[in-house]
């Protein structure tokens, strides 16, 4: 066995499909510290910069101080606090959905919810670009499990005419992690209610972003899934995710998703922090706005420089290079000259696609997208 996994690892390496992790010193606006160096970081999905908001640190460490730092058990054993109530019921105000719930983190939130809600009998269709999360909940749920060609409604349409289940769920990203672009929501939502399915979206990277209001995709298009999720880790600058619903649905996941009854519940100092975050994405709508106007920023920029970027109007900036070699050649170039940006390369993306994943932030200049987007441009001309 240990021979099987050596090799393994070895044609991982062969493949420049490797992965290491920098360790990471210290952190200071969209400044990161590596080995003594600092650089700028374009790899956080840390949005609006809520993250290292003052008043989100203040009240992070009161309630540490009265709480303590963990919660100690699982949501029905004694650790569902009142800052736990708060929040979701926050979170269902501000989404428009009758409930909300909260879990330990958002890969949990969407595993909760196809492994509660659906079984052998029925079927579930994901975009072919989902996330992870979303496919391993639909592996792991004993569904039939088909992937639909990324955002295509007829290749989807078919699917739900070939194989339907005894129920049917229809399950997307609403905006897709490694490319930035949105979900056809619309013609999601009437292709589930013309099949009678279930239509599941996860807004991980549009909450706070998307919207007058930074709502996200749902406010975005004037229209709602039946079920929504969402992570703390983006927007929000925190941790933990959460499901909203009809009050049905989200007491079903209450008493039947293994992955919020069998696990420590947040800790309430986080759950505290991130309502906090909820009230400043809405009261600091500045962060939102300047975001919107860097992103335009960056494209006009990148266009100009003809750099291969695709159509995402979303703080996710990708630049195509197409294979793994190309994409670990021009990131070590940018951190070599002060920029952090990582090369994501399959499985994550498709063969051949690999990239540059750029994510933007409001504490982000102008000077740092100009200076990032020149530095590509010479590392591309030199390779």
């Amino acid at each position: 066995m240990p021979f099987l996994l050596e090799d393994s690892l070895t044609q991982h390496k062969q493949a420049g499909l490797y992965r290491t992790r920098a360790v990471l010193q210290g952190v200071s606006g969209t400044q990161r510290l590596y080995g003594g160096k600092k650089l700028i970081s374009f790899c956080s999905n840390d949005y609006l910069g809520l993250s290292q908001h003052s008043d989100v640190i203040k009240v992070f460490k009161q309630t540490a101080d009265e709480y303590g730092l963990g919660s100690g058990s699982s949501h029905f054993l004694g650790a569902y606090s009142r800052i736990h109530c708060e929040l979701e019921e926050a979170l269902a105000e501000f989404s428009g959905y009758p409930k909300a719930l909260v879990f330990s983190t958002g890969y949990m939130a969407n595993l909760s919810i196809l492994t509660a809600l659906a079984n052998r009998h029925d079927s579930i269709f994901g975009d072919r670009l989902n996330h992870a999360s979303l496919v391993d909940a639909a592996r792991l749920s004993g569904a039939s499990f088909k992937r639909y060609k990324h955002n295509h409604i007829p290749s989807l349409t078919k699917q739900l005419t070939d194989s339907p289940g005894r129920k049917s769920f229809v399950v997307s990203d609403g905006v897709f992690s490694m490319d930035g672009d949105l979900a056809a929501l619309p013609d999601l939502i009437e292709t589930a209610k013309n099949h009678s399915a279930l239509l599941l979206v996860d807004d991980a990277h549009g909450l706070g972003v998307l919207g007058e209001k930074g709502a996200g995709i749902c406010e975005y298009f004037g229209l709602k899934p039946d079920i929504l999720s969402a992570g703390f880790g983006k927007s929000l600058g925190s941790f933990g995710g959460f499901v909203v619903g009809s009050e049905t649905i989200i007491e079903h996941l209450t008493q039947f998703s293994r992955p919020y009854m069998y696990t420590t519940a947040l800790p309430p100092a986080i759950a505290k922090a991130t309502h906090t975050s909820l009230l400043l994405l809405q009261k600091e709508d500045w962060r939102r706005k300047k975001l919107c106007y860097l992103i335009e920023h960056f494209k006009h920029t990148a266009k100009q420089l003809e750099l291969p970027i695709l159509a995402s109007q979303t703080p996710i900036q990708p630049i195509l290079l197409g294979g793994p070699e190309r994409a670990m050649k021009l990131a070590a170039h940018l951190r070599q000259n002060g920029f952090l940006v990582n090369a994501i390369r399959p499985p994550t993306v498709p063969k051949n696609t690999s990239r540059l994943r750029i994510s933007l932030s409001a504490l982000h200049s102008e000077n740092d997208i100009d200076s990032l987007l020149e530095r590509i441009a010479i590392g591309l001309h030199r390779a």
